[in-house]
């Protein structure tokens, strides 16, 4: 990064502070130390970023589906060139292990790759007519100007899954990332300069105003559509002040995944997939499982196998080598892991591993929770009705298949479901009824670049990623033509 520290605010190509000159400090979640600084956009940041997408917008929706393509795949190279770098950022600023953040860097290059493509695939069609002298056509258009704001726990990801659909589509943006994570926008969206990005397509607010800036992007009639990563009840406000001037919204929200294992599945197999989906990225992850359910006959088998997966977990610093767990993004979080265990252990749940606060030797943060596992975890108990965003792993016995489905189409969450049967007959029974966005059968990790990600019910509205990704961001028009 170039910029000074405090300049982080970008707006028509240039950084600068926040125009009252606030900012504020950046954290390392697992030491508590001051690793930055960030501009604290205000109003006027914000106005002057959505005035700046704005004057970019006739240009840059004029430019070819082929030079768009073309700024997409530099910044998809540069983004795994510079894999190594934004990485270790990523740890030291939002916390998780050096290898998962490995992972996600590659991740969000592939939003950049798959919209690459997907630019050059924006087409029309024609339409006959009743009438002899008359044909129809039509074509797809850039939405205008968007609102991205993004969430902390995939920091660079949620950015390109955003943003690359946009630059491809021809639209412009201005970007209000969390403030927990506000270094790794600015990684993000310096490497989109670079790649030849022109001024004004993206802009980035960074800011601890969040309500300030929100608000100022929703009432902009400027702005024609919002796209929102967070949580259910934020994601229901935002849609609704969208709604004062029409905006097109897509939001992806909370999650409340169940997670259901019949008897003919291998326990061993379904606990070990259980345990990395659970606890990939210290359980904040929106397609976590929360609700998991296991039938009777194998429900000991799997117990103790989580047991044991649980166990070889190392709790740390993100950087430091064989660390798997990292900590909790702030203390409200860890608050939120004690009130669930106990209310848990109060109502009866059996705490087989975990269930407290952790403090690791040599590290000054304070937020780090052991990896928990629950048995015997009845519907009464507010880990079965509350999104956990943590690393606890609640497991309920189950008989029947009519029985467990309805717990899991039980909430008002619809984002992921996962399903562990060896009978194919169950496998497409039970994914026709649940009552999710997406069902991984077998498979811990139902997501990629090429495929579309969303939910349903309080979940979220719209797709990200697969051909869908791009629809959100352009809209349909008919032209009519008399001959």
């Amino acid at each position: 990064m170039t910029q000074e520290p405090k300049r982080t605010i970008y707006i028509d190509g240039q950084w600068r502070a926040a125009a009252d000159g606030a900012s504020f400090v950046v954290t390392d979640p697992a030491t508590g130390e001051v690793i930055g600084q960030a501009a604290d956009g205000g109003r006027a940041d914000t106005e002057a970023a959505i005035a700046a997408a704005d004057r970019a917008l006739p240009a840059w929706s004029g430019t070819t589906a082929y030079q768009r393509a073309a700024v997409l795949a530099k910044a998809d190279a540069l983004m795994r060139e510079r894999r190594k770098e934004l990485a270790a950022l990523m740890t030291r600023e939002q916390g998780k292990p050096l290898k998962a953040s490995m992972n996600e860097v590659a991740y969000a290059a592939d939003f950049l790759a798959w919209f690459a493509e997907e630019a050059k695939r924006i087409g029309g069609v024609t339409i006959p007519s009743a009438r002899a002298d008359q044909r129809f056509v039509t074509m797809r258009q850039p939405v205008g100007v968007v609102a991205a704001i993004t969430p902390w726990n995939y920091p660079i990801s949620m950015l390109t899954r955003k943003l690359a659909p946009a630059i491809a589509a021809g639209c412009t943006s201005v970007l209000k990332p969390a403030d927990q994570t506000p270094l790794c926008a600015v990684a993000t969206v310096q490497l989109l300069a670079d790649a030849g990005l022109p001024d004004g397509v993206v802009n980035l607010v960074t800011t601890t105003r969040a309500a300030e800036v929100g608000d100022v992007l929703l009432e902009s009639p400027v702005v024609r559509k919002l796209t929102f990563t967070g949580s259910t009840a934020v994601g229901k406000m935002l849609a609704a002040k969208a709604g004062a001037t029409l905006k097109r919204v897509s939001v992806e929200l909370g999650g409340h995944a169940p997670f259901i294992v019949f008897p003919d599945a291998d326990p061993v197999r379904a606990a070990k997939g259980a345990a990395l989906v659970k606890f990939l990225n210290t359980g904040q992850a929106c397609i976590s499982p929360n609700r998991i359910y296991v039938h009777r006959s194998i429900y000991d088998a799997f117990v103790a196998t989580l047991d044991q997966r649980i166990a070889a977990l190392r709790v740390g610093k993100g950087d430091h080598e064989g660390v798997s767990i990292g900590p909790l993004i702030d203390e409200r979080a860890v608050g939120k892991m004690e009130a669930q265990v106990h209310d848990a252990r109060a109502k009866g749940a059996r705490v087989v591993a975990g269930g407290e606060r952790m403090q690791v030797d040599g590290l000054d943060g304070t937020t780090f929770y052991a990896p928990t596992l629950l048995a015997d975890v009845t519907p009464d108990m507010l880990i079965s009705t509350e999104e956990t965003f943590g690393p606890i792993a609640a497991v309920t016995p189950f008989d029947d298949e009519d029985e467990v489905v309805a717990k899991a189409n039980d909430t008002e969450y619809g984002l992921a479901a996962y399903v562990y049967t060896n009978d194919l007959s169950t496998a497409i029974r039970v994914t026709e009824k649940l009552r999710f966005g997406m069902v991984g059968v077998n498979d811990i990790n139902p997501t990629s670049a090429a495929a579309p990600f969303g939910g349903v019910k309080a979940s979220g509205l719209g797709r990200e990623g697969g051909f869908e990704g791009i629809d959100e961001y352009l809209d349909t028009k008919l032209v009519g033509i008399s001959i």
